[in-house]
């Protein structure tokens, strides 16, 4: 058995300085792959080995460095010119089916010593291949060195060692921790030379034995007063120098053997170096040289192309390549290419155009790449072009923008094309592409990263508080059959209506064909008649939080124990991401028990849950947009804005307002964003119509920045039929026109409140893009994993949660500048729950 193991960077470097500079036609450059496999080459058929190991060091530092600073010190970095081909040999290797071997915290010279050793103790022969002296401590009857010199190599044995250096090869180490090492900053004994060691060894052994023994030693006192002062140091240099013998590694030889590896990636990866010589040297056949060719002349293709319109296959999960071919799409029209590796493709700085970008990454992310330079997609900008569309299919957009649809499936690539094109044209000429391209495109790939990475939830914790909620559903259900007298199905409204308006005689509203109403709001209206009433309503939502809520959770839960919910970025009218699958951003909140809820999604474990939520966003929003200076003045003097607004409306000081008129003031602050009327107010704060009126009016008339944003809004989008957010997102409102004066009164509300609404949307995704980018930028061990409503709630190794709480402040108040400070109040905790 013999194994050959060759010191990767060391052969690197010999062929980097000892051919001139080549580089191929786009700049890359070759020289020391070309020297690096004619080397090779010829080790390979000059020792014929069964197995081949190359050893390559790694960045990270070693267990020398941690022993001495100064290892190493005062080395250059690689030169660019040769960084940027150390990869290509790995890839080649890769493609050669030549195993690699590489370790963190120790050099490739551990690695090859403990080979060596190994192969040593199996009785197997090694060549170590190498360009540096450093491996000659190696050199036993079985392990020889092969030394790569400037001219010729020179095979190193224990005879040549002895021959040349007088000593044995283990002393080798004891030489060089007397003489040092000036390329690897090795200090040995200040003065002490190379010849001087070497007779030193020679005639004394050790380094141990000189010290033990130097007041004896046949030696000028000069040397004796070097040894005497660099005792420490030449102690230190020999740990330094000695290689390891024994790293964590396969020292298996058939681990090393070499395999058929993938010959049509040997051959692409030659050709697009243009190392065709290279390519002759490793027989690769002409049939893949040829396919090799052509895959060159497709990346050239791709590199020169305007945009390559791409999407998942719709009938299997799997890249459309168009009929097994990637369509470039330039100067309309659309030119076939040779199939590519679809990593190298959506990776590639191509500009590309795609149907579903958040698919497109989630596709990548699943195989374990990314996609580069998304600059369109069809339904992220047909959902932008028409906010109110119930769907965004192929089919239907084909239809919209008089696109044909393709008659068969290879057809499709031109059907995007065209689609896309038609689609640019018309966002452009509404002034929405900075949109797509600066928030919703980016924000599709933190979305995937969302859904890919979940959040960890507490099922067993969920499944017992399920049980509580059914037991106190159970008691509530006796109960309510206690008072109705009668045992009946709570759940059906016809047998609920019977029993409380004909059995219990209780006022009801409009009957209809099916029966009695026994909605929310008649209960509401209904709850002190009756104490049935309160039961039912509580019965109602102790069942509903378990059937919707707990059972639903438990089902949507994963086997890696976490909830990977799906984001959608084109279903809400106003801009907001909408979740499903579960929908999380429908956890119920406002009761006491519906936030308990919250106690179920944690962290796992060693990390904690970072919570930052916007303090009263859309109401920071109309202090902006409608530049009312009294509320702009109230959110700078961080004051309560709510007990301000009571102030205002009803004319009093701020000391005297009393928790109920704040009240009534939050539900008129919250109301005016969503443009409420009086009707709805009075029910929100339980006062007469008219009383509500008088709040609405003092409120606008203190505000009137805002009555004058109001009004002007709705004039202006009644001139151009839709209303724009700050970031120039657009919602068509055609009914603010219509005849019918209900439905003209709810498109004004729609007019009112959208651009609110539509910008904090906008807010929050822009604060999600740069929070994703910024713990990426930062390498922090943290990621985004929710967004529900304001929240936007990261999961951060515990050791870095505080970090990640600071960033998440720092980057959400200062996603965009408003008139106002946006205000962040960012928590740690185990669960969602801790953090509020």
């Amino acid at each position: 058995m013999k194994l050959l193991v060759i010191d990767g960077n060391s052969i690197l470097n010999r062929a980097f300085y000892g051919i001139r500079l080549l580089t191929n036609k786009k700049g890359v450059y070759t020289n020391a792959i070309t020297g690096f496999f004619n080397i090779f080459l010829k080790l390979k058929a000059n020792f014929a080995p069964d197995s081949i190991a190359v050893a390559f060091d790694l960045k990270a530092p070693t267990f020398r460095h941690k022993l001495y600073d100064g290892y190493k010190a005062n080395r250059k970095g690689m030169p660019e010119e040769l960084a940027m081909q150390l990869p290509y040999v790995k890839e080649i290797l890769t493609a050669m089916g030549v195993p690699m071997v590489t370790l963190e915290g120790y050099e490739a010279d551990d690695l090859i010593g403990t080979l060596s050793h190994a192969a040593d103790l199996a009785g197997a022969e090694c060549v170590i291949a190498t360009g540096d002296r450093d491996s000659f401590q190696l050199i036993t009857d079985k392990v020889s060195v092969n030394l790569a010199g400037n001219k010729e190599d020179v095979f190193y044995t224990p005879e040549k060692i002895r021959e040349v250096y007088g000593v044995e090869p283990k002393q080798m180490i004891e030489v060089k921790a007397l003489m040092g090492d000036t390329s690897d900053n090795i200090p040995g004994v200040k003065g002490i030379g190379e010849k001087t060691a070497l007779n030193l060894i020679q005639n004394y052994n050790t380094v141990s034995n000189i010290y033990d023994n130097i007041d004896n030693l046949t030696i000028s006192d000069s040397v004796r007063k070097k040894l005497a002062k660099g005792k420490e140091t030449a102690f230190l240099s020999r740990d330094l120098g000695t290689i390891c013998l024994e790293a964590p590694i396969d020292t298996n030889p058939d681990s090393y053997k070499t395999t058929c590896g993938d010959q049509k990636r040997l051959a692409e990866i030659l050709t697009e170096l243009e190392m065709f010589t290279l390519l002759k040297k490793m027989n690769i056949s002409k049939s893949e040289l040829d396919a090799a060719k052509e895959q060159l002349a497709a990346k050239e293709r791709l590199e020169k192309a305007e945009t390559v319109d791409v999407q998942l296959d719709p009938r299997q999960d799997d890249l459309i390549l168009y009929g097994g071919q990637l369509v470039v799409c330039k100067n309309k029209t659309a030119s076939i290419l040779l199939p590519l590796e679809e990593k190298e493709y959506l990776e590639s700085d191509t500009p590309k155009r795609t149907f579903s970008v958040k698919e497109l990454w989630s596709y990548a992310l699943e195989r374990g790449y990314s996609v580069n330079n998304v600059v369109f997609d069809s339904t992220l900008a047909a959902y932008l072009l028409n906010v109110n569309a119930n769907e965004y299919s192929l089919e239907r957009l084909c239809g919209q923008y008089n696109v044909p649809l393709p008659e068969s499936y290879e057809q499709l690539g031109e059907c995007l094309f065209a689609l896309n094109t038609q689609l640019f044209r018309q966002l452009t000429k509404e002034n929405m592409t900075n949109l797509l391209t600066e928030i919703e495109i980016p924000l599709a790939e933190v979305l995937s990263n969302m859904e890919r990475d979940g959040v960890m939830l507490d099922s067993t914790g969920l499944e017992l508080f399920g049980e509580g909620l059914l037991e106190d559903a159970k008691r509530l259900e006796q109960e309510i059959y206690d008072l109705a007298g009668e045992k009946f199905n709570i759940g059906s409204p016809k047998q609920l209506g019977v029993i409380l308006f004909e059995k219990l005689q209780l006022p009801y509203g409009k009957k209809t064909k099916t029966g009695y109403s026994t909605n929310a709001d008649v209960l509401e209206s209904l709850a002190d008649k009756h104490p049935i009433i309160n039961k039912i309503s509580e019965y109602r939502a102790l069942t509903k939080l378990h059937s919707t809520y707990v059972t639903g959770l438990l089902k949507a839960v994963c086997p890696d124990g976490r909830i990977h919910s799906t984001f959608k970025q084109t279903e809400t009218r106003t801009g907001r991401i909408s979740s499903a699958e579960p929908n999380i951003q429908n956890i119920p909140v406002r009761t006491e028990l519906g936030k308990n809820m919250r106690k179920f999604f944690v962290a796992k474990r060693g990390y904690k849950l970072v919570d930052a939520d916007y303090s009263q966003i859309e109401l920071r929003v109309l202090a902006h947009i409608s530049d009312d200076k009294i509320m702009q003045e109230a959110f700078a003097s961080g004051d309560d804005i709510h007990a301000i607004t009571a102030s205002q409306v009803f004319n009093q000081p701020l000391q005297w307002v009393t928790p109920q008129m704040r009240s009534s003031a939050k539900a008129v602050n919250f109301g005016i964003v969503y443009g409420i009327g009086a009707f709805s107010l009075s029910k929100d704060i339980g006062v007469s119509v008219a009383e509500a009126k008088r709040y609405i009016e003092a409120y606008l008339e203190k505000y009137s920045g805002v009555d004058r944003y109001m009004k002007q809004t709705v004039e202006d989008a009644k001139e151009k039929g839709y209303v724009s957010t700050m970031m120039g997102r657009k919602r068509f409102i055609p009914e603010i026109n219509a005849s019918n004066k209900i439905a003209a009164a709810a498109a004004a509300r729609i007019a009112m409140n959208t651009p609110i609404q539509g910008t904090a949307a906008d807010i929050i995704k822009l604060a999600m893009i740069k929070v994703f980018r910024r713990l990426k930028q930062e390498n922090i061990n943290a990621r985004l994993i929710l967004q529900v409503h304001d929240e936007l709630i990261v999961e951060a190794e515990e050791g870095c949660a505080d970090r990640a709480a600071e960033l998440l402040k720092e980057e959400m108040e200062n996603c965009v500048k408003l008139a106002v400070p946006l205000i962040v109040d960012a928590e740690t905790g185990n669960s969602w729950y801790e953090t509020h």
